[in-house]
């Protein structure tokens, strides 16, 4: 598929997976991870993507070059860095930082003048300190929809009682069986399918004794099975249906991200947000990618990027979507959404997921039937507690977790609409700082 090719990048929202990491375990119920940490190898992945990106977007000579995109030093009125913090501790947020490493490499150009005429260059060779937004799990529902979202929840043990995984589990389980030996004492069921692939892909890349002495076909038959698995569990025949939960809470920062690259009087050029593998499946589905591209009905690898460019056709008219997608070390290549055959209007892209979009923590409490964690305890006793027709509480307004108000969201409608502007006030960004990491791949996993 290919669009116009003499159109303008006028910006770019990333959604990158976080890089290798030790091996994790997470409940085939509710999906709750442990903690783990990155390792080098993830961290060197990272910093070669954020290489390859710098030089597809902040290259004057690339086709791809983001007009006004500035390429020297990071200019942070441009850049909006995302991260997610939940439950996988630091492997995410601590991804996004090597992220940007890649992205704006350590420079003598950073430096500064003192009044005495001295010159001094930054720490570690002009190290340049990128400012992530964290986003926390406890009160932020943005980047982790499916966590302790009761009504998904649900839907996954449902799914594990239909005659569809019945029959996959029985035809399954032979195979299963002659994993055992290779566990360590894990158990191999269809349910459990992810881990038992995590445990074998992480030795695999880790564990020379074990990499000898697995089957050659094992490892990918188990990947075919935790495809299968994950990505009926996190997706749905419906856009608005809870198996999509987990890309239906990214969709509103997606909106964002655009109609502010579309704002000629705001800055912002390029956006990224850090992320595991299961927000991929979700919008894969929802945006047609996966039905027309089997492949990509699975996890995707360590250190994949989606990267939704914004581009404005040489013929003029409305700004267009084009959708890239790099799988781990695989090339860019260039997917077909909702049907089309080349980019698609940038307008069609927004009315067409808008209205499944989870945009406020208070509508993410009703659709997960949850009225205690994540915030929905306060918003319940602040709604209580308010007289008819006074503002919400304080407390409250504090747990708005997706960083969209409803009455952004419909903004978001009349903006791409008209081709207008919606300029939205960031958020509170933590500042990365360099990390010593230890631990155990292109391998996909949490």
């Amino acid at each position: 598929m290919s669009g116009d090719p003499n159109s303008t990048v006028l910006g770019v929202v990333l959604l990158v997976r976080h890089g290798d990491r030790q091996i994790i375990y997470q409940d085939s119920d509710t999906y709750t991870a442990s903690t783990k940490l990155l390792t080098p190898l993830g961290n060197a992945q990272e910093v070669q993507l954020g290489g390859l990106l710098r030089q597809l977007y902040f290259n004057e000579s690339s086709p791809s070059h983001i007009q006004n995109m500035n390429t020297g030093l990071f200019n942070d009125s441009q850049v909006l860095m995302v991260a997610d913090a939940g439950d996988l501790g630091g492997v995410v947020y601590d991804s996004a930082i090597s992220l940007t490493q890649g992205l704006w490499p350590n420079t003598t150009a950073w430096n500064t003048t003192l009044a005495n005429g001295t010159t001094v260059v930054g720490p570690l060779g002009g190290y340049q300190y990128i400012p992530i937004q964290s986003v926390e799990t406890s009160n932020d529902i943005s980047l982790q929809g499916f966590f302790d979202c009761n009504t998904f929840n649900d839907a996954v043990s449902a799914f594990y009682t239909t005659p569809e995984f019945q029959q996959k589990a029985n035809e399954t389980q032979a195979f299963l069986n002659e994993l055992l030996p290779y566990l360590d004492g894990h158990p191999a069921t269809l349910e459990d399918m992810f881990d038992v692939f995590d445990y074998m892909n992480v030795n695999n890349i880790h564990n020379a004794n074990f990499s000898k002495t697995l089957p050659p076909t094992f490892l990918a038959q188990a990947r075919d099975l935790a495809n299968w698995h994950e990505y009926n569990t996190y997706t749905s025949a419906q856009l608005d249906g809870i198996g999509n939960i987990a890309g239906r809470t990214v969709v509103p920062s997606l909106i964002t991200g655009f109609t502010r690259i579309v704002n000629a009087s705001d800055p912002l050029s390029f956006m990224v947000e850090e992320l595991s593998y299961k927000p991929y499946l979700s919008l894969f589905n929802m945006t047609g990618v996966a039905a027309a591209n089997s492949s990509l009905a699975g996890i995707v690898n360590y250190a994949s990027v989606v990267a939704l460019e914004v581009r404005q056709p040489s013929s003029g008219g409305e700004p267009v979507l084009r959708f890239n997608f790099k799988n781990g070390s695989d090339i860019f290549r260039t997917y077909s959404v909702l049907g089309s055959t080349g980019d698609v209007p940038l307008s069609t892209f927004i009315n067409t997921l808008a209205p499944s979009a989870v945009n406020t923590t208070t509508e993410w409490c009703g659709v997960c039937g949850n009225s205690q964690d994540r915030g929905c305890g306060e918003l319940a006793q602040a709604s209580a507690e308010a007289k008819p027709h006074q503002r919400i509480s304080p407390v409250g307004a504090g747990f708005l977790g997706a960083g969209l108000t409803l009455a952004v969201a419909l903004m978001a409608f009349g903006v791409l609409a008209f081709l207008g502007v919606l300029s939205l006030g960031r958020p509170q960004r933590r500042r990365a700082s360099k990390r010593t990491e230890k631990g155990s791949s292109d391998g996909g996993s949490a």
